[in-house]
């Protein structure tokens, strides 16, 4: 090889090495692994129609108690009911809630609740990955999250156009494990990061970090399009070509209208104050804004409800801050129109033992439960005021119509119109499904048609 050859070549590769580079100064790891995943090919095949268009999934990781929320039970005593011996009644006549749940109360003619929501493990680990997958665990494949699924046929295969990935986790992922599964990591969730409660809320990758102004960042843009000038020898190489398309868009969300969809000081104080200035609720109405900017996949994590000890002091700083923030969202979502097309899923992993578990160490503690808990869905096609299923006196089995987690994400997928029974595309060529086929292996309540 000729040394001229070789020093063009030598320079190309420094240039391309640069221009890569400045893509991950720009905004970030996480914005880069997007935007560079993102730039692959989608189908041309859009999915069919549904109602729903959008879900933000409330996540309460650690499993929240049932009794003291949607499903009380004041005749089976003091050892179940704790300190919350009351139920209060709801704008729905015969929907009875815990007296901690006064707000939600008042919103219960738009949510409906799932009282018999059962399966197999009390792990959080296998437990989270059953009610995100709507998935039994097993040794052939890691199965992809719902939302990964929602990204896959809402948004890649689609046909969405928005400018935010299509599934975003607020602020943290739910789950602990590679909740795209088997497909490819475009389908994972871009986590926000920070604290949207913050008067400095910065998203992690979206925003430039502390100290990088706006204009610092224009002059960044124009310094690097100035280098793209003084490379036009490659002009025709295929990832010069693909790292200027990331760039664009990279300037795009930080300095366009995609940042705007993060900037909660656009929100009136009085809202914000009727969500609550705190993480959760905050998050709660960074939700609604993701959904109106037409994201088909929200999660908003709120840890902390794995209480074997001391549970009620919890609670009573707990619950009325998820009463309020849940009861804004739902109310917020209605006065825009939203609820129609946006689903509202509330669930922790499990649930939390009804008995409660008074002797030492535990001191008033609930401990893991999946044997019977509550979901409370909303929206995009599920009917409001409605009551599915029912536990027995104490809260500890299923006595009525059980529901289980693939139960759920099968209407979640029919409401949304992506087709429970369709496959998914597997790297090594396995068959896969939506909503895996049990061939009667497993009970199924099937669909949740009451309600839809």
């Amino acid at each position: 090889m000729s040394n001229d050859k070789q020093g063009s070549e030598h320079r190309a590769m420094r240039r391309r090495d640069f221009l890569r580079k400045g893509a991950l100064g720009i905004a970030g790891l996480t914005l880069t692994d997007w935007l560079k995943l993102d730039r692959l090919a989608r189908a041309a095949d859009a999915t069919a129609a549904g109602k729903a268009k959008s879900v933000i999934w409330l996540w309460m990781g650690g499993g929240p108690p049932h009794l003291d929320t949607f499903d009380p039970k004041p005749g089976a005593g003091e050892d179940y009911t704790g300190p919350y011996r009351k139920t209060i009644p709801t704008n729905v006549p015969g929907i009875q809630l815990c007296e901690t749940m006064p707000l939600m109360a008042k919103q219960a003619d738009k949510f409906s609740i799932i009282r018999s929501m059962t399966h197999p493990s009390n792990g959080h680990e296998t437990a989270a990955y059953i009610m995100l997958t709507g998935t039994l665990p097993s040794d052939e494949m890691v199965y992809p999250s719902i939302g990964a699924v929602v990204a896959l046929k809402k948004g890649y295969e689609g046909g969405y156009k928005g400018a935010l990935p299509p599934y975003i986790a607020v602020t943290s992922p739910p789950g602990r494990f590679n909740l795209a599964g088997f497909l490819d990591d475009r389908c994972r969730p871009f986590a926000t990061g920070g604290n949207p409660n913050s008067n400095d809320f910065r998203v992690g990758g979206i925003v430039p970090a502390p100290g990088v102004t706006d204009e610092r960042l224009r002059e960044r843009q124009a310094l690097l399009e100035d280098v793209d000038t003084a490379a036009r020898d490659l002009k025709d190489d295929p990832t010069v070509r693909e790292m200027d398309a990331q760039q664009k868009r990279a300037y795009g969300l930080i300095l366009g209208d995609a940042k705007k969809a993060f900037d909660l000081s656009a929100e009136k104080n009085e809202l914000r104050d009727r969500y609550g200035r705190t993480h959760f609720g905050q998050s709660c109405l960074l939700a609604r804004r993701l959904v109106e900017n037409a994201v088909p996949f929200v999660t908003v994590s709120w840890g902390g409800w794995d209480t074997h000890s001391k549970h009620f002091e919890r609670m009573d700083k707990m619950l009325p801050e998820l009463d309020k923030s849940f009861s804004a969202l739902l109310e917020d979502l209605h006065a825009r129109g939203l609820l129609e097309t946006t689903i509202v899923i509330w669930s922790g992993e499990f649930g939390a033992t009804p008995k409660v578990a008074n002797d030492p160490p535990w001191q008033g503690g609930r401990h893991h439960f999946c044997q019977a808990f509550s979901v409370v869905v909303a929206g995009g096609g599920f009917k409001g005021g409605k009551v599915v299923g029912e536990t027995d006196r104490t809260g500890e089995k299923v006595s009525k119509r059980p529901v289980y987690p693939w139960d759920l994400s099968a209407s979640i997928y029919k409401l949304l119109g992506i087709d429970p029974n369709g496959r998914l595309p597997h790297p090594r060529g396995c068959v896969a499904y939506v909503t895996p086929r049990t061939g009667g292996k497993i009970d199924s309540g099937g669909l949740l048609t009451e309600i839809m």
